[in-house]
C-alpha cells in the first residue's frame, strides 16, 4: 500500500501543544473560540441532523466542538495531531461524563481506514494551519458516505482580512495568540470551492462570520470577506 504524504507542519502542531493546557480556559487564548462555538454548532444544526450521527471532527484540538456534537446526541470521532491536546480533551470528557473517542492520526490516514464511514465531517480551523489545504478537503470527503455532509470553516485572504483577523484580533485586540495565522496560508472561498469540486463535494452554501468589537459580539451571515463557513455534501 502506498503510503500517505504526511499533512502536517510541525511548527503548526507546536503551537496548539504549547496552549494545550488553556483550552478550557474561558478567558485564556484559547476565548474566541468559546465565543464562537454556539455559532459553529448552530451554523451545523441548521443544515443536518447532528443526533444518532456518525461524525468526525476534524482538528479537535481540546475537544469544545467534539463535546457540544456529542452532548446532542452524536457518535464523535475527534482527530488532532497535537498529543498534548488530546489528552486535555480525554480528560475534559471524562470529567464532564462525555463520551467521544478522540485519536491522534492525520485525516488522510484515518479516511483511508474507515472511509465513507461518517454521516458528517467537520473540519473547522484548520485548512490555514496544513501545508496541503486540498488533500485535507480531499481526505475529509473520503471519509463522509455519498450524501453525507462536510463542514469547513477557514479565513479569506485579502486585505480586510489580513488588517482585521491578523493585525486586529491578534496585534491590537489580542483576541488570539501572536502568530496564530499567516496571511499567504489563509484560503479565498473560490480556492475552497475549486478544492471541493474536485473532491467531489458539492458546495451548498458559504457564510460570513463577523465580529463587533465595541459589543464584543458574533453573528453568522452577509459577505464572506474575513472568517466564514462553508456547507458540503458528497
Amino acid at each position: 500500500m502506498t503510503q500517505t504524504p504526511q499533512n502536517s507542519d510541525p511548527a503548526e502542531v507546536a503551537k496548539f501543544e504549547a496552549l494545550a493546557a488553556e483550552w478550557w480556559n474561558l478567558d485564556g487564548p484559547l476565548r474566541t473560540l468559546h465565543e464562537i462555538n454556539p455559532l459553529r454548532l448552530s451554523y451545523i444544526e441548521e443544515r443536518v441532523t447532528i443526533k444518532g450521527a456518525r461524525i468526525l471532527d476534524v482538528g479537535c484540538g481540546g475537544g469544545l466542538l467534539s463535546e457540544a456534537l456529542a452532548a446532542r446526541d452524536a457518535e464523535v470521532v475527534g482527530i488532532d495531531l497535537a498529543g498534548a491536546s488530546l489528552e486535555v480533551a480525554r480528560r475534559h470528557a471524562a470529567d464532564s461524563e462525555t463520551d467521544v473517542e478522540y485519536r491522534q492520526i492525520e485525516a488522510a490516514r484515518l479516511a483511508e481506514e474507515q472511509p465513507g464511514q461518517f454521516d458528517i465531517v467537520t473540519c473547522l480551523e484548520l485548512l490555514e494551519h496544513v501545508p496541503d489545504p486540498e488533500a485535507l478537503v480531499a481526505a475529509c470527503s473520503l471519509a463522509v458516505r455519498p450524501g453525507g455532509s462536510v463542514f469547513f470553516s477557514t479565513i479569506n485572504r485579502n486585505l480586510t482580512s489580513f488588517l482585521l483577523a491578523i493585525i486586529g484580533a491578534e496585534h491590537v485586540l489580542r483576541m488570539v495568540p501572536r502568530g496564530t495565522h499567516e496571511y499567504l496560508k489563509l484560503v479565498r472561498p473560490a480556492e475552497l470551492a475549486g478544492w471541493c469540486r474536485r473532491a467531489d463535494l458539492d458546495l451548498r452554501d458559504i457564510t460570513g462570520l463577523h465580529f463587533n468589537p465595541l459589543t464584543r459580539s458574533y453573528r453568522l451571515g452577509g459577505n464572506s470577506a474575513v472568517n466564514y463557513f462553508a456547507y458540503t455534501v458528497r
